[in-house]
């Protein structure tokens, strides 16, 4: 039962990193179509599918490696310069990744893959290299390859000892045997005599070692190439033998050879190509680790940033300076374990990038257009639970483009552009914030087109006074497009709600640009974590509030002299710069009278500059974020809530979605400095009660 355990560990850690092989595979063919020539992309196209195969055979996923073996020996084929790389051949392979990707789903028992889908892709790529060796893929092991002509064919004599913890780690020695036999004709004898006394075996390790002689046409290397996958914790050597070939023998033969004797249990030392027992080698540089246990870790580091916030105010209280003292390097050391387990969730936002070279060239191909997809900023790191939420957002926005950006080649020639068309894809950061941005150079949006259908659907009326950043913002509604018809790609308003859920689910914001002809650009600012964040901590009246400090700029006192020499309107003199500010205090409803001196938190928003006006600054904040739960839902000025040290919660706010209401409350109302209908006002008894 422990045997099986460890082989179905191995065999899912190969369904993950098969899964990671499948990304480089598709980038590199992708890659190749736009440059046929490149012997680099060939090879890497052909190492990804060796390395499927080879491990695949491994782990006895046999469907899976005769498959990947026959679209290898197609790439084998360009490698040597007998097929040249054509258009049907990068959408045949394609289409075998997509098959490739169905056998792994099946594996984990989330999909089928269809036998006739597998015939039909190897059928065509019988048709496509003229071989008609090419094996269907099947179930049962792979079919031994017909024998090596004599005269392109020498012998090799191979020696096969497996390490001590070669089956620990999931390999199995037979199935590598299977695959050496694909490369001609073996002769096989197994030494059993390193077999132990039963009382002494250990049913985890391998004792019996191979003499083999085999006959090919490969390569010393290709022989390796079987072997690549556990040659660090095995004893093999591949020699050339002048002796003639024994020829191709019908089964495997299995005969007892001279051996030394297997030493006693108090002697044994493991051989030095072993390896220690563990799941990773002494000298790895990294480890696998389930995304569940980090963020089981990154929790628990949360709670203890909570508590640490509570020890805090606890030695404060009591004046006592061994207290504080302790209390201090405890503070020290959680922040500094905070910033190493936020460390290793961020991920590099390449792969994410990566995956939508196939989406772009396969709606290029079916909506007949020329586009070329750039990406730059790919090793901008974002938390892997950002990550995950940035696919469809980012998809959608590309579907758009594709389908109502982008002009067809020939409207781009009348147009004077070039026929080929270009969506970028960039990233990088900004502050704590990530900017990530999809642009085309396409024909841009119509922005008179969307305001008219803004007026239509009841989104405004038609003396409404819109900013051009205003109307874009109308495609953001749902069941909004001014598409004349609904086609396979888009046109149904869904795409662009999607968007606009997702990012704000992630706490972003959204922003649009647009010029006629020129092409339309989205940025999405998105936080670098979801988990904890640097905040300042501020209070009005008895409720206390958090404002991300990555947005915050400086502190400025407000009194009433100054409100009197600004004739009363929310504007303040910051060193002659005049930033306007809104007031917590009004902006939620509290009822209390404000005090003889306020403070101005100044802070940098999508908007410009503007003041937050509390009662109080108490200071910095590291913030566990917590979500407010579906009471809150509609709630969207508020980011999440956090516990202070005394068990009081405090909101935090989102800046950017403060000043953005109170710019269309301002506009709503002109004369009015804030406003008290709305979501904002609707927002107010459930902000107060979460405050209480």
């Amino acid at each position: 039962m422990k045997k099986d355990i460890v082989i179905d560990k191995y065999k899912l850690t190969f369904l993950e990193e098969a899964r990671e092989i499948l990304v480089e595979l598709e980038a590199a063919l992708l890659a190749l179509n736009e440059n046929r020539g490149d012997k680099e992309l060939i090879g890497r196209a052909f190492r990804a599918l060796h390395t499927l195969k080879g491990s695949g055979g491994m782990f006895g996923f046999d469907e899976l490696a005769a498959f990947s073996h026959n679209l290898e020996n197609a790439f084998d084929e360009v490698r040597n310069d007998r097929l040249s790389v054509s258009s049907e051949l990068i959408n045949l392979s394609l289409e075998a990744l997509d098959q490739i990707k169905a056998m792994l789903d099946e594996a984990t028992g989330s999909g089928t893959a269809s036998r006739a889908v597998s015939s039909e892709i190897l059928a065509k790529l019988r048709q496509l290299t003229g071989k008609a060796e090419i094996q269907a893929a099947q179930t049962s092991p792979p079919p031994a390859l017909p024998e090596v002509p004599k005269d392109a064919a020498r012998d090799w004599h191979l020696h096969f000892g497996p390490g001590p913890d070669l089956m620990r780690h999931g390999a199995n020695p037979l199935l590598l045997l299977r695959e050496l036999k694909l490369l001609g004709s073996l002769s096989v004898k197994a030494s059993l005599a390193a077999i132990p006394p039963l009382a002494e075996l250990d049913a985890e390790r391998c004792y019996v070692t191979w003499d083999m002689v085999l006959t090919t046409s490969s390569s010393r290397e290709a022989i390796r190439d079987v072997f690549i996958f556990v040659e660090d914790s095995c004893e093999l050597t591949i020699e050339p033998t002048a002796a003639p070939s024994p020829g191709p023998v019908a089964a495997t033969a299995v005969a007892p050879i001279p051996a030394p004797e297997a030493p006693k249990a108090a002697d044994k030392k493991p051989p030095p190509w072993g390896r220690r027992a563990t799941d990773t080698p002494d000298n790895a540089s990294s480890i696998r680790v389930p995304a569940a246990k980090l963020d089981q870790f990154v929790n628990l580091v949360g709670e203890l940033v909570t508590v640490q916030a509570r020890l805090v105010e606890i030695a404060l209280r009591a004046e006592d300076a061994a207290v504080v003292a302790v209390s201090e390097e405890i503070e020290r050391l959680t922040t500094a374990l905070r910033e190493n387990s936020i460390s290793i969730r961020m991920l590099p936002i390449r792969g994410t990038f990566e995956r939508f070279r196939r989406l772009v060239h396969d709606l290029a191909r079916d909506l007949h257009k020329e586009v070329e997809l750039t990406i730059e900023g790919a090793d901008t790191e974002l938390d892997k639970s950002v990550i995950d939420q940035l696919n469809d957002p980012l998809m959608h926005l590309i579907r758009n483009s594709m389908d109502h950006g982008i002009e067809p080649p020939e409207t781009r020639l009348a147009a004077g552009k070039r026929p080929s068309a270009t969506i970028h894809l960039s990233a990088r950061h900004s502050g704590a914030s990530v900017l990530i941005t999809v642009a085309d150079d396409g024909g841009g949006i119509n922005a008179s087109a969307v305001r008219e259908r803004a007026i239509e659907k009841g989104l405004a009326t038609a003396d409404a006074q819109l900013t051009e950043s205003e109307i874009f913002n109308f495609i953001l509604a749902p069941g909004f497009s001014t598409a004349q018809k609904i086609t396979d790609v888009s046109g149904r308003g869904v795409g662009m709600d999607v968007v606009r859920r997702s990012v704000e689910g992630l706490r972003g914001t959204i922003d649009i640009a647009s010029k006629p002809g020129a092409g339309t650009t989205v940025t999405l600012r998105l936080p670098l974590t979801l988990a904890i964040i640097d905040g300042l901590l501020v209070r009005v009246e008895s409720a206390y509030f958090v404002l991300p400090l990555a947005t915050t700029l400086e502190c400025i006192e407000l009194t009433s002299l100054d409100i009197e020499k600004a004739h009363g309107k929310h504007m303040a003199n910051v060193r002659g710069e005049i930033i306007p500010y809104i007031r917590l205090r009004e902006y939620f409803n509290m009822k209390e009278k404000r005090p003889e001196r306020e403070q101005i938190m100044v802070a940098e928003t999508e908007s410009g500059r503007y003041g937050f006006v509390v009662d109080q600054v108490l200071g910095d904040h590291q913030t566990v974020i917590k979500n407010l739960g579906r009471f809150y839902r509609h709630v969207d000025l508020v980011s999440g809530a956090t516990i202070l040290g005394n068990g009081t919660v405090a909101l935090i706010l989102d800046p950017h979605r403060l000043v953005r209401d109170a710019v269309r409350s301002t506009s709503a109302s002109p004369h009015a400095n804030v406003r008290t209908t709305g979501p904002r006002a609707r927002s107010a008894p459930a902000i107060a009660m979460a405050c209480q």
